[in-house]
């Protein structure tokens, strides 16, 4: 390997420098002593960049540093590989330095063992890595200090990066992007968190990154003249209402743009929608200046309509605090505003890292504690949860996403991962709270239990005054009751502690009902289930099934599986001679060229096993393979083998609806339909006399996936009875 490398090369100067800011003289002597002790465990051995090994944890204590961490983390930082790659024991550490120190040092060790879990991994290691996972997040409720260097050690390992293959390239951008980027935030860490979204996003989706980096160099110089303009505008305002502020554009992250960009995507809204990508940053003296500031700026531009959050009021259990706003400013154009004190915006760069910047002698913040509650949910989580799965699955949806603050109806504070729902909420409170919970009221008014709670939202929880349980519908994603992993294990753990028999009776029950309504029967796909979920017998699927361990929603994703692995899957060996041919969506096995329609007895959707049926004149159409016409053909001969392609395209798909008539009935179902962006091209319905209705639904669907989604969230639509598949009789073969 040969040693040379464009890295910086630092020099402990430059860390004692930075570190002398904040740290007494007597402290600096013993972080040189741990740097020359590193120096001379590493002697001799190389980075893959070529650099002396010992620049990496130099670099890594400098990150720290700039933290304002104390003394203590930095010689951990500068000692933290010698115990695994030197050689070097935990005792020798403890009797040359700090115990303390020590402690930190076989932390990080621990560490750097735990392997990440990525979607290539084979599924068997899934409940290893899982455990191993566990023992990361519980190391954070011991000692945060030995995260934040693994953190720093993370980042420095992506500044080089580029040393490795291209395969390990991207196998540590995904482990950065879905594990240590999402820790750095959930611990206020801010400053470290988008350089690590930045550095991951770079490696894993370089043309989309070079896109939006480009983008920003090219804008660059008319939005630095737009914002110079802005903040004089508002220095001068500020000023005239005795307001002492400082006055900043603030810029945006490459992957912040991204993220954003891509969800407004999704949500068919333009980018031009966007309010934050301009944004200004004021910083003021004290509390009461933040709010004299906001009316400075409310002042000069209007606000945009539910853009206003208080975070300085109602602080993020991460510590953070600020006022944010956007306003249409000069031209009409968009600016995001934040507004901090000082020591806000020092906490919202380093979060819970601020809290040792004053255990050198100075000041302790006091509600250190009070603000990491969520690390004590994590201990209580870890001691109830059956399987390091469940905890590692609640930690990375209810710990690493975006969080809403809502109220008990005593004022308490509930902090909850944003899309939460009544039933969360519940079960955050108490399990048996949940168990119980029939109804919920939030600011006063009653809701269904699917609603998503907002930010400084009231809830109440309405339970039952008998013992009972929850219902199997709260496991159905596609209904969206259940947004926590946490609830959900709970329901889970409930219906596991139900009779086997029952759970038996219930699965069989949900299993016919979600295939009669697919127009699927259970002999065709049985064993596909079966190996699909690792059963050795019907009956195990079953109770998997009513216990709440598989939803037919993971089911009908099962069943849609052969799509993608017939259009992927290479020729077998008797097939050898044949020719394929790719037409349309399908494909034809030993012809080619002829046209292809899809037969209106049975509307075929991606998903579905399907044949083919020379007709004189039309090419070949095609059925489902369970359609009557097809089996029952007089001239099997010209049935020819087809499957389905790699092209999308929507599909018809008819849907019978049996429902109690009402008013707003239609105008509730389009709704849905059309939230899951489905077209509706056909409706027919019949009055049945007797207060019901029904109506026959012509769906445009892309496959089998989506039409499962669609039929559970049709079927929770008020007044409605059943919705299943009903293959239409237009014509024959």
């Amino acid at each position: 390997m040969a040693k040379t490398t464009t890295a910086h090369l630092l020099d402990v100067a430059e860390l004692l420098e930075g570190a002398q800011q904040y740290l007494p003289a007597n402290k600096l002597a013993v972080i040189e002593e741990a740097y020359q002790f590193a120096v001379a465990a590493h002697n001799g051995q190389y980075r893959q960049s070529g650099e002396p090994y010992v620049q990496h944890p130099l670099h890594v204590a400098k990150i720290i540093a700039e933290l304002q961490l104390d003394a203590a983390t930095i010689e951990a930082a500068l000692l933290h590989d010698v115990q695994e790659d030197c050689e070097i024991t935990n005792q020798e550490i403890a009797k040359r330095f700090d115990p303390e120190v020590a402690k930190l040092v076989e932390g990080v060790t621990k560490l750097g063992r735990v392997p990440w879990q990525t979607p290539e991994t084979r599924i068997g290691d899934e409940e290893i890595q899982a455990e191993n996972l566990r023992k990361m997040f519980l190391a954070m409720a011991e000692d945060l200090r030995v995260v934040i260097i693994k953190l720093a050690d993370r980042l420095h390992n992506m500044r080089t990066l580029d040393a490795l293959s291209s395969e390990d390239q991207v196998r540590i951008a995904r482990e950065t992007m879905e594990i240590y980027g999402p820790m750095a935030g959930r611990l206020g860490i801010w400053d470290i968190k988008w350089q690590l979204e930045d550095l991951a996003f770079r490696h894993l989706e370089p043309e989309h990154y070079k896109q939006i980096a480009k983008m920003l160099d090219v804008t660059r110089a008319a939005r630095e003249k737009y914002l110079a303009q802005v903040e004089e505008i508002l220095r001068d305002e500020l000023a005239k209402h005795d307001v002492q502020a400082e006055v900043t554009g603030r810029a945006k992250h490459i992957y912040s743009i991204h993220e954003k960009v891509h969800r407004y995507t999704e949500q068919g809204r333009s980018v031009d929608e966007i309010y934050d990508l301009l944004a200004i940053r004021i910083t003021v003296n004290s509390v009461a200046d933040c709010y004299n500031a906001l009316g400075v700026v409310h002042g000069l531009w209007r606000p945009i309509s539910g853009t206003f959050d208080d975070y300085v009021a109602n602080p993020k259990e991460s510590m953070y605090q600020s006022l944010h706003t956007s306003v249409w400013c000069l031209g009409a154009r968009p600016l995001e505003v934040q507004i901090r004190t000082h020591e806000m915006h020092y906490v919202a760069e380093y979060g819970v890292a601020a809290h040792w910047r004053y255990k050198e002698g100075r000041k302790q913040d006091e509600r250190y504690q009070e603000r990491l509650a969520w690390l004590r949910q994590l201990l209580e989580w870890q001691r109830e949860m059956a399987g390091a799965t469940e905890f590692v699955e609640s930690v990375k949806t209810d710990i690493f996403q975006d969080q809403v603050f809502v109220y008990t109806p005593k004022g308490e504070i509930k902090e909850l991962p944003s899309g939460a729902t009544p039933i969360d909420f519940a079960y955050r409170i108490h399990t048996d709270l949940g168990h119980r919970c029939v109804g919920a009221k939030v600011n006063g008014r009653l809701v269904s239990l699917n609603s998503q709670l907002q930010n400084g939202d009231q809830v109440e929880i309405i339970p039952a005054k008998s013992e009972r349980g929850p219902s199997r519908d709260w496991l159905n994603p596609n209904v969206g009751y259940v947004h926590t992993n946490h609830a959900r294990e709970k329901i889970r753990q409930w219906f596991r502690r139900q009779e086997r028999a029952e759970n038996i009776v219930k699965g069989k029950e949900m299993l016919d009902k979600g295939l009669r309504r697919l127009g699927i029967s259970l002999s065709s796909c049985q064993n596909d289930l079966l190996q699909a979920f690792r059963c050795q017998e019907l009956e195990e699927l079953l109770v998997a099934l009513g216990s709440g361990e598989i939803s037919m929603h993971q089911v009908s994703v099962k069943l849609a599986a052969p799509l993608q692995s017939s259009a992927d899957a290479a020729t077998t060996p008797s097939q050898i001679g044949a020719r394929l041919s790719f037409v349309g969506d399908v494909q034809v096995l030993g012809t080619g060229g002829l046209l292809t329609r899809f037969g209106n007895c049975c509307n075929p959707a991606p998903g579905d096993p399907i044949s083919g049926y020379v007709t004189r004149g039309y090419g070949v159409t095609i059925h489902r393979k369970d359609c009557y016409n097809v089996m029952h053909t007089p001239d099997p001969e010209r049935i020819v083998d087809v499957e389905w392609g790699r092209r999308s395209k929507t599909y018809p798909a008819d849907v019978r609806i049996e429902a109690l008539d009402r008013v707003g009935l239609l105008r509730d179902i389009s709704t849905v339909v059309a939230a899951e962006r489905v077209n509706m091209v056909g409706v027919h319905t019949q009055e049945q006399g007797d207060g019901t209705i029904s109506l026959s639904v012509t769906l445009e669907i892309t496959g089998m996936e989506q039409f499962s989604r669609l039929l559970d969230r049709l079927e929770a639509v008020h007044s409605v009875m059943s919705v299943s598949r009903h293959p239409s009789a237009q014509d024959g073969l």
